[in-house]
């Protein structure tokens, strides 16, 4: 079996949000507000911003969980999740039944060995295949998550504070498996990662501010000023 045998694989994801405004049903004030903003190329890109800022709105909106209000979201990706507390989306026992619930086609009894292993090697848990869930630190659970996401052909997936809930050799080692995973010039792949830890933002590649439901423009890292 080909590694990257999904087609959609293969192209570059695409989200552009073009004058996108969100607000509650009922409610005059938004939530989003005249939003502009496009990725373009893979990358681990990161936004950074206050509670109640709007960012949980935003990949709501990303993942097509919520609709705007009004405004054009242009996606042509294959976007997957990954929340702050892995507890929240795991549902299965051990490692892999969790990978076989998100696996989205027919393979073999043997491809689907092959493409476990793979997966489970790209986030550092080789061999963990039989692994039950409740033996897995927290690191180890969101690198689950991670896999679950590689294995159901997610080219862009977002991540709400994925690092949050984590010891600090957990957070270092789940911020350099994502980004060695948007260096992979052979399967292209994306990151949005939400982070109040201002430390993280060395390892992106550009860095956004949200406020007042408005993303600002995308910075390097060492250009960027936190407001």
């Amino acid at each position: 079996m080909a590694e990257s045998e999904d087609n959609f694989l293969n192209q570059e994801p695409i989200i552009d949000f073009k004058n996108v405004n969100f607000s509650w049903p009922g409610k005059k004030e938004h939530v989003i507000y005249n939003c502009n903003f496009s990725i373009k190329k893979p990358g681990l890109w990161m936004i950074v911003g206050k509670n109640g800022c709007g960012k949980s709105t935003l990949f709501k909106l990303i993942n097509g969980i919520l609709k705007p209000t009004n405004g054009v979201i242009n996606n042509l990706a294959n976007v997957g999740m990954v929340f702050q507390n892995p507890d929240h989306q795991i549902l299965m026992p051990n490692c892999r039944s969790e990978l076989l619930l998100n696996i989205n086609k027919k393979l073999s009894r043997e491809d689907i060995t092959k493409k476990i292993d793979f997966v489970l090697k790209k986030v550092g848990l080789n061999g963990f295949d039989k692994r039950p869930i409740h033996t897995l630190s927290g690191g180890q659970k969101q690198r689950l998550t991670i896999a679950c996401s590689l294995i159901s052909d997610k080219n862009f997936v977002l991540l709400d504070e994925p690092t949050s809930l984590l010891d600090s050799s957990s957070q270092l080692k789940v911020l350099e498996i994502v980004k060695e995973l948007t260096n992979n010039k052979s399967n292209p792949f994306t990151a949005l990662w939400i982070t109040h830890r201002l430390e993280e933002l060395d390892y992106s590649d550009a860095v956004a501010e949200m406020k007042n439901g408005n993303l600002s423009d995308w910075q390097k890292p060492l250009n960027f000023q936190y407001n």
